[in-house]
C-alpha cells in the first residue's frame, strides 16, 4: 500500500517546520548569554527628559567657530580642545559609548595638561564607538558627538 501525502497536508508540515525552526532560534538567543540583549540606555525616560538640556548643550557647541577635533593615530585617540580655549578651565568628561555592547562603554575626565586628551586603542575594541564630550567652559556647557570606527 502506497503513502500518498497530497498538497495540502504537505504545506501544513512546511509550515510547522518553519515554525520549530524560528522557535529553536528564538529560545536559543533568549537563553544563552552570549548574546546580550538589554536595553542600548538605561532608565531611558529620564534620559529623554533631559534631552532640552543636552539640545541647548550641542547647540552651544555647534556655535562654536573652532570645535574639538577627534583625531585617530596608530596607537590612540586624540582628542584636541581650541587653542582659544583656556585647557584650565575646562571641566567635563569623554564618555566612549559602544552601542552593541554597554559592559565595554567608560568615561574618562577631562583634566588638560596639554590642549589634548589622549586615549589609547588597548582600551578600545575594534569596532563602532560613538565618543561624547560633554564639557563646562567659562560659566557655559557643551556637548558634542563623534563617531569613530577602530579597526
Amino acid at each position: 500500500m502506497k503513502f500518498k501525502i497530497g498538497w495540502g497536508t504537505s504545506i501544513v508540515i512546511a509550515i510547522a517546520f518553519f515554525m520549530s525552526f524560528i522557535l529553536y532560534f528564538v529560545i536559543k538567543v533568549q537563553s544563552d548569554s552570549k548574546y546580550d540583549n538589554d536595553l542600548v540606555v538605561e532608565e531611558y525616560y529620564k534620559k529623554d527628559a533631559l534631552y532640552g538640556e543636552d539640545y541647548i548643550k550641542m547647540q552651544n557647541a555647534a556655535d562654536l567657530v573652532e570645535k574639538p577635533k577627534v583625531i585617530q593615530k596608530n596607537d590612540s585617540i586624540e582628542i584636541v580642545f581650541p587653542a582659544s580655549m583656556n585647557r584650565n578651565e575646562i571641566k567635563g568628561t569623554v564618555s566612549f559609548y559602544r552601542p552593541s555592547n554597554k559592559k565595554l562603554d567608560f568615561q574618562v575626565p577631562i583634566s588638560l595638561s596639554k590642549p589634548s586628551l589622549l586615549i589609547p586603542k588597548t582600551n578600545l575594541v575594534g569596532g563602532r564607538w560613538d565618543i561624547i564630550m560633554d564639557w563646562d567652559y567659562q560659566s557655559k556647557t557643551y556637548k558634542l558627538k563623534e563617531t569613530v570606527y577602530i579597526n
